[in-house]
């Protein structure tokens, strides 16, 4: 049995956190606020964020960053993708020994344009980079607090490090694969929140399945293109972290990212939107970091920039989808020998 440091109260992380501990694991859950650390200690739940699910008297709550990052085996990054370099930054100094540090937030940081892993990675030095890794798939946290079953992959550089975080997440109803393509198992879990936006901006306008697929469908080629560019395996993006993660955020009904595109879909104001929710939909800021990446990168990825304009430059939703249907004419594959 491992000793776990979960960074990060959220619902994902707290779903984490329970299915850890329920394991046999010694789990300690830090939360960014101190009454969410004491509403999980006195009442055994997370009120806030996941509430319903009962949590094990053997998990640790606390807003102590250094008992949470002490001592551990394993340290699991569960931070919205926005503040993970501020919070493990703070976490540094509290590192003892050589633990796994793997990544469960999703995203590209705008200002350096790397991933989670990338950012855990520039943060721990040369020493510790070699066992970063990133958890990443289908898997939305109220289904996985209810034990529903549930497959995601753990990437890693080396492979070793992988299989032996897989090991340590498998349950019964947490099926977990592992993987050596570290970038491509991430930018998959990145661009799909984006794509989700999209999805639900569709749903909102009433298009109906055809529409939703073709999004889909072009999304995951965006998300391949921008992976080849960073040196990502293909296959990686056909699988659990990519088409798998895909598809569950842009079709199901606990997706935040697919929510914020309904509604703007609607007519109803981002800013509003925003306002109304308790917990962050990556999808919204990863916009801009995925949109400045592809720019950077000289990768074409239409939907990801007229998401972009809709959210950054007021672009109305409608106008979106006629300009995306409006686009010159090409091969679906550009086979190259």
């Amino acid at each position: 049995m491992a000793t776990i440091g979960v960074i990060g109260a959220g619902s994902w992380g707290t779903a984490l956190a329970k299915m850890l501990a329920e394991s046999g694991h010694d789990v300690t859950l830090w939360a960014h606020r101190a009454e969410v650390a004491r509403d999980i200690t006195t009442t055994r739940e997370n009120t806030t964020y996941l509430p319903g699910f009962p949590l094990p008297v053997t998990l640790r709550a606390t807003a102590d960053l250094a008992q949470a990052t002490r001592d551990k085996d394993v340290l699991l990054s569960v931070s919205p993708s926005h503040v993970v370099r501020t919070v493990m930054t703070e976490a540094m100094p509290h590192l003892t020994g050589d633990p796994y540090l793997v990544t469960a937030s999703k995203g590209i940081e705008e200002a350096s344009l790397l991933t989670m892993a990338g950012v855990l990675e520039e943060i721990v030095g040369s020493a510790h980079a070699g066992r970063v890794c990133a958890l990443s798939g289908p898997s939305f946290a109220r289904e996985v607090a209810a034990h529903m079953p549930t497959a995601v992959t753990i990437g890693a550089r080396d492979h070793e490090v992988s299989a032996t975080v897989q090991r340590v997440f498998t349950t019964g109803y947490f099926r977990v694969y592992s993987s050596d393509d570290l970038i491509g198992v991430e930018i998959g879990g990145a661009v799909k929140n984006v794509i989700a936006i999209a999805a639900g901006v569709s749903d909102g306008l009433g298009f109906g399945s055809n529409t939703r697929a073709a999004l889909i469908t072009r999304g995951i080629a965006e998300t391949a293109r921008l992976g080849a560019a960073l040196g990502a395996n293909p296959i990686t993006l056909s699988g659990l972290a990519g088409v798998g993660d895909l598809v569950l955020t842009c079709t199901g009904e606990l997706s935040r990212n697919r929510n914020v595109g309904l509604r703007l879909g609607r007519g109803e104001a981002l800013a509003d939107i925003v306002g109304d929710m308790k917990m962050v939909a990556e999808g919204v800021k990863n916009a801009r970091s995925v949109h400045a990446l592809a720019a950077k990168l000289g990768v074409e990825m239409p939907i990801t920039e007229q998401m972009y304009a809709m959210l950054y430059e007021a672009k109305p939703p409608r106008e979106v989808v006629t300009d995306l249907m409006a686009r010159g004419l090409k091969a679906e594959f550009s086979h190259r020998h």
